[in-house]
């Protein structure tokens, strides 16, 4: 069952990315449930260096997945991406920013506002 679609600024959720299609539900916004083991709920706008520490860390954002129909994210692209991934590329210096309108208040679980907010491009 899907969370509320709140974010983490406790207004209403608003879409991260359809181009690509993002979000745990791929419905284009940073929506969460109880099975979403990652919590892929924060909305973020990648870069050349996060891409490739989340890379070098196993997690290969850049390449295509045909596959999986997935084309690759490349700099500028928006995504919803795991809060323990956001914490540790902002432990690495490395975090990109953040939509606070469009990261899911279930992100505060993991991640402290004002952290968050150290990163907003909104």
């Amino acid at each position: 069952m899907m969370e509320p679609s709140i974010n983490v600024l406790g207004g209403p959720l608003e879409t991260c990315s359809r181009d690509p299609m993002t979000g745990f539900f791929r419905n284009g916004c940073c929506d969460t449930a109880a099975s979403d083991r990652g919590v892929h709920t924060v909305c973020a706008i990648m870069t050349a260096e996060f891409l490739a520490l989340s890379k070098y860390l196993g997690n290969d954002l850049s390449t295509p997945r045909p596959e999986f129909g997935f084309a690759g994210l490349k700099p500028g692209d928006q995504w919803c991406l795991c809060a323990g991934r956001f914490l540790q590329a902002h432990e690495e210096g490395a975090a990109p920013q953040v939509r606070l309108s469009a990261t899911h208040k279930r992100t505060l679980t993991v991640v402290p506002l004002e952290v968050l907010q150290l990163y907003a491009a909104d």
